[in-house]
């Protein structure tokens, strides 16, 4: 690399190009510019005189100026400038690069790379050996081993960030043994955390030779859970900022989503680190539905929490004898019991059995009910998925009906057992080992728990699995059956401490727990789980930067492993055992790491910044000048206006090599589709701001796309989403603008670009959506598209004609449907007092296609499937609700034809009028 000062070139024999200006410079000065032809009638009298001394017109020096200019901005771009390129090492010894590759690196990772990859560049121009090092916590299989750097490149541009915390191998010695002769040098890429080993790395690499660190450019974040009573979370970060933290899940149709947004509290700063506790303080409802907790605008697995059990708070419904008044009478009813265990983790609901039916709960407990009114009730709501726990007590003992009574999991003896009866027991029993596949799995009895009195199950052979827990003499203490979509549980001993001492044991509290978080969870759920074994096996999973996706090709982890947090055999993600789940989290506390003896580059440090984009730019303005000053020479001081307007409209440089400080500003406002879409040719959206509009509008052109794809030549791409405020729309042919009446107007720039838009050839469909109320034209939406489309340049409309050509480009339809039907569809009228000759259409602009088309019918939800190719939303009933998505379909394919191909397909419909028209124009001459 050759260094002019601030300015490296990573090729400068380009440079030796610059040598042929001066020789450019003549030859351009003795190129006269094109003539100019003048019509003038006397000039043939000179034709044929000579001139004597004939000199050429010289170009003019400015003009030359301008062009030798541009050509030495692209060979200075040529030469690869950058500005305060890192310094390139003079050190003849191997090379070392340490790069950190947990979640922690993920944030700013493409910039990991291209630092590591500019090293081992620099490395492999100098012939020193290299070794990469990736901290990815894999254990080494044995001595690193240093090859030429340039065969590192591919296997460090395939490198990913993993989605646990960076860890380094255990012996540095051993992972050093094959370093070659010379000084080491080490380039260490870090996170700026702190991990495990790090240190003894650290002084293993400083005896072995120089170590630079590179710090992250940016603050980084965690998002960790705490689990309890109250479940919260915690926020940490390497800076002051507090993000808003957002809960995502499905929607009630399933579409997954923002829910809710937490705000974190105030910040407790120590060592370099803020933490911000967060509540979760959500409705049930809602909080039962999150499916995972994201910081905002950070992308990485730290700041993930996925919600398991923990997070999801049941509703339980509490039905049984109120509590006594006298303060010493409380301690004998069972709710009281039930509601010191319960509510804690639980939202409770008490009363009758019908108040408590008619608040939907996932749990209803009954303690020693029976003969229950509303027992139908109970039990529809059983078969639609409810968890039914019923206690048994005295009443229902003495209950002279119990083998016809209704929702009881196992065939009961009436009486119960007891101390002093026909069965009465020498001493009271304990309670046996709870299986290591159920739902108990984990707990442990305690052996001061003694059951004094219980309710006996008949013998039957399906009694053994219908057992969650027994007596260590292997009578049934908890029972349970499956019926329809829900079951139904059994105590057989009572809530409160007359029958055992069990319900004022810590064991009764976790049991009850482990019970309520198998509400809701189907017979075909547990079933698929693996439970032949004590292993969780996962069930999703996530990558460095946050992306969850189906676990495949990984081993089930021992529970004991699972407490040790995310690791290389066990990524972040959801675990499932039996009829539980708990989710692996990679956030946690955060230590900024030290950096004794190594060279540490300032945080934000900007080094080999690229020059060759601005100078590009440069001669492309440049090249344009000359352009705009040969049009003044050619024609004179007619466009010297047009040349100035140019020069006020072109971008100055400076504000090109500011934009080229701010790359990460300039990206943001570049939609990265658009490019996409002009070479796929995809089907563009409006964005509304309107999630659920949003959603449909993709799915709707996700399904049309896939109909034009199977039924046409047009393949189109995946749909793009178009802010109307940032994107251009010059490589867009066609765009779906959903109204609603909460969207807010474009700007005025956005209107410029839309008015360009509709006068280049596209078209906008605008959908009010409203077909199935009041049609187009309605109170609400219609207002809402006058107020939105009021600064277009739309033409006139007109309700579409039965011979519009749209009507058979395709398909021939009659019709126009969508989700809705039977509306007017609105497209461009015929010029006022024109007339169409023998059915021949009328000559509009752009080709003869409509700018615009207007419709109520809500086509997107018609056209919309999901990732499967599945419809998202219903039409109509059966046979004749598919028949009308199909003719939706007809009218999105008919639509795109109609804008791709203009007026050939009503020329070809209209071909014998059309030349009919052209013989008499013929005849009649001009």
């Amino acid at each position: 690399m050759l260094m002019l000062g601030p300015i490296g070139f990573a090729a400068p024999w380009v440079l030796t190009a610059l040598i042929a200006l001066p020789v450019l410079w003549v030859i351009l000065r003795a190129l006269p510019p094109a003539p100019r032809q003048v019509a003038f009638p006397g000039v043939a009298l000179l034709r044929g005189l000579l001139d004597r001394v004939p000199v050429a017109r010289r170009t003019p020096w400015w003009l030359l100026l301008l062009r030798l200019a541009a050509v030495a901005a692209m060979i200075l771009a040529f030469a690869g400038p950058s500005w305060k390129p890192a310094a390139p090492g003079n050190q003849t010894g191997p090379l070392l690069v340490v790069l950190d590759a947990g979640w922690s690196a993920a944030p700013d990772w493409p910039a990991r790379v291209t630092r590591a990859e500019a090293a081992l560049t620099d490395a492999a121009a100098q012939g020193r050996p290299a070794a990469l090092l990736l901290a990815d916590g894999h254990p080494a299989p044995g001595a690193l081993p240093f090859a030429p750097a340039d065969t590192l490149l591919a296997g460090l541009r395939a490198a990913q960030p993993v989605s646990w915390s960076t860890g380094l191998p255990e012996d540095p010695g051993a992972t050093l043994a094959a370093v070659p002769e010379g000084q080491l040098s080490t380039l260490w890429i870090s996170d700026g955390l702190d991990h495990p080993n790090r240190a003894a790395w650290l002084a293993a690499l400083a005896d072995l030779g120089p170590v630079s660190v590179v710090p992250p450019a940016r603050a980084l974040r965690s998002l960790s859970l705490h689990a309890g009573d109250t479940p919260s979370l915690t926020l940490s970060a390497t800076d002051e900022s507090a993000p808003a933290i957002m809960a995502i899940g499905p929607d009630p149709q399933g579409v997954e989503r923002e829910l809710a947004r937490l705000t974190p509290g105030d910040a407790a700063t120590a060592d370099g680190i803020s933490t911000r506790p967060t509540a979760i303080d959500l409705p049930p409802e809602l909080r039962n539905r999150i499916t995972r907790f994201q910081v905002e605008g950070e992308a990485h697995a730290g700041a993930v929490v996925l919600a398991d059990d923990r997070v999801k708070r049941r509703k339980v419904g509490l039905v049984g004898e109120a509590d006594r008044q006298a303060e010493g009478q409380q301690l004998l009813s069972q709710l009281h019991y039930l509601r010191r265990a319960l509510t804690p983790t639980t939202d409770l609901v008490e009363g009758g059995l019908g108040d408590v039916l008619n608040t939907a709960p996932d749990v209803i407990v009954l303690a020693d009910q029976v003969d229950l009114a509303e027992a139908g009730d109970l039990a529809g709501w059983v078969d639609d998925g409810g968890l039914l726990i019923r206690f048994a007590g005295p009443r229902m003992a003495a209950f002279e009906d119990l083998q016809d009574e209704p929702l009881i999991p196992v065939a009961l003896r009436q009486g119960g057992r007891d101390i002093g009866g026909a069965l009465s027991w020498g001493d009271p029993r304990g309670i046996a080992p709870f299986a290591a596949d159920g739902v108990f799995a984990g707990l442990t009895p305690p052996e001061d728990v003694a059951i004094r009195a219980q309710l006996m199950a008949q013998p039957a052979p399906e009694l053994a699995e219908r057992t969650l827990a027994a007596l260590s003499d292997n009578t049934p203490l908890v029972t349970r059956a499956r019926m329809g979509q829900g079951q139904v549980v059994l105590f057989h001993v009572t809530a409160n401490a007359e029958w055992s001492n069990l319900p004022i044991s810590g064991l009764f509290v976790d049991m009850l727990n482990r019970l309520v978080q198998t509400a809701r969870v189907s017979m075909a759920e547990e079933q698929a789980d693996d439970r032949d074994q004590p292993f969780w096996t996962p069930e999703t999973v996530l990558d460095g930067f946050g992306r969850a996706s189906p676990a495949e090709g990984l081993a089930p982890v021992a529970a004991a492993d699972l407490t040790l947090g995310p690791g290389p055999d066990r990524p972040a993600g959801i675990y499932v055992a039996g009829e539980r789940q708990v989710a692996l989290n990679a956030g946690g506390p955060l230590v900024l790491a030290q950096w004794p003896g190594a060279t540490v580059e300032a945080a934000g440090t900007a080094t080999g910044r690229d020059l060759r984009g601005p100078l590009l730019a440069l001669a492309a303005l440049l090249l344009a000048l000359d352009a705009l000053g040969s049009a003044v020479i050619a024609r004179g001081g007619r466009v010297a206006a047009a040349m100035v307007l140019a020069v006020m409209i072109l971008p100055a440089p400076q504000a090109q090599a500011q934009a080229q400080t701010q790359p990460q500003v300039q990206a943001q406002d570049v939609n990265p589709e658009l490019a996409r879409a002009a070479n796929e040719v995809a089907l563009a959206y409006v964005v509304t701001g309107d999630d659920r509009v949003d959603n449909a509008s993709r799915e709707g052109l996700r399904g049309l796309s896939m109909v034009l794809a199977q039924r046409t030549s047009v393949e189109p791409g995946q749909p793009v989403a178009i802010d109307l405020d940032q994107d251009d729309l010059s490589v867009l042919t066609f765009l779906y603008w959903p109204i609603t009446d909460t969207q807010a107007s474009p700007s005025p720039q956005a209107y410029v670009r839309l008015n360009h838009f509709l006068r280049s050839g596209g078209m906008i469909l605008f959908d009010t959506r409203d077909g199935d109320v009041t049609g187009v034209g309605g109170p609400d939406m219609s207002q809402a598209l006058q107020a939105l489309a009021a600064p277009l340049e739309v033409p006139p409309l007109s309700p579409v004609p039965d011979d519009h050509v749209l009507t058979r480009s395709f398909y021939l339809l009659a019709d126009f449907p969508g989700r809705w039907q039977g509306n007017p569809v609105w497209l461009e009228a015929p010029p006022a007092g024109a007339q169409a000759a023998e059915g021949v259409p009328f000559r509009q602009l752009n080709d003869g296609v409509s700018p615009v088309v207007i419709g109520g019918n809500s086509w997107a939800e018609a056209w919309a499937v999901d990732e499967n190719g599945y419809p998202t939303f219903p039409i109509g009933g059966g046979w004749e609700g598919e028949m009308q998505r199909e003719m939706a379909f007809r009218f999105g394919v008919n639509l795109i034809m109609y804008v791709l191909t203009g007026n050939y397909k009503s020329d070809q419909v209209h071909v014998p009028a059309l030349l009919d028209r052209m013989r008499t124009e013929e005849m009649l001459g001009p």
